[in-house]
């Protein structure tokens, strides 16, 4: 049977929430930070990628850290690994990183994995702060965390994507990156793409999604399969 793709644009938790219900896999775009750190650890060899909402963030659809931090630590337990989460404040002290993740640490407790490390969401420069190499990452932010959270929660495939430079990627070099993990995935699940700003309130997110809608089109996602 054929299946005629389709691609569209959404923002902020609430559009990833409508299009993960709608069947849509979901691409996150927090370029500062969440997405761009979540493409610089991949390029450390991270195995895979979860976003959450901080404890007591008020979001205006369901979210469920708890269950995110359950998934990435079966996820975790699976391949034998650790978990490294990543967290705001990006200026701040440990405890108050500590304090945000709390419902996500109470799942990947439940579930019984091990937090390796708590670092802080600095986009590319995450990457240096520890070794990410065959770990788990769990982003616990308030816009592309909580945009991941209410998408994957109400079902979706969800995957991040930046047009921000990385270590080792610049240009156009790293969107290129992010639409070809998008577009493989939507195309083996036969699943439509919903491009997601994290935040309508942040320019750098909406234009960054568009450039990647556009990356989307250009590498002929809307042919028929």
């Amino acid at each position: 049977m054929l299946f005629y793709p389709s691609v569209i644009m959404a923002s902020n938790a609430s559009g990833a929430y409508n299009a993960a219900k709608k069947g849509f896999i979901v691409a996150v775009v927090d370029v500062i930070d969440m997405s761009t750190s979540a493409e610089a650890v991949l390029e450390r060899g991270a195995i895979g990628i979860y976003g959450a909402s901080p404890a007591g963030l008020k979001v205006p659809v369901p979210v469920n850290p708890e269950g995110i931090g359950y998934a990435a630590g079966k996820h975790a337990l699976e391949k034998g690994t650790g978990i490294i989460i990543i967290s705001e404040p990006r200026v701040g002290t440990e405890e108050e990183r500590i304090k945000r993740c709390g419902s996500v640490m109470e799942g990947i407790n439940r579930a019984g994995a091990e937090v390796l490390k708590i670092v802080p969401n600095l986009g590319a420069e995450t990457a240096k702060l520890a070794d990410f190499d065959g770990r788990v990452v769990v982003a616990v932010t308030d816009s592309g965390g909580a945009a991941f959270d209410a998408a994957y929660n109400a079902g979706a495939q969800v995957l991040t994507a930046t047009v921000a430079r990385t270590i080792g990627k610049k240009g156009k070099e790293v969107a290129a990156a992010g639409v070809r993990r998008i577009c493989e995935e939507a195309k083996r699940r036969r699943k439509n793409i919903a491009v997601v700003a994290a935040s309508s309130n942040a320019l750098e997110d909406l234009l960054a999604a568009q450039y990647i809608y556009n990356l989307i089109v250009e590498e002929g996602f809307l042919r028929k399969i």
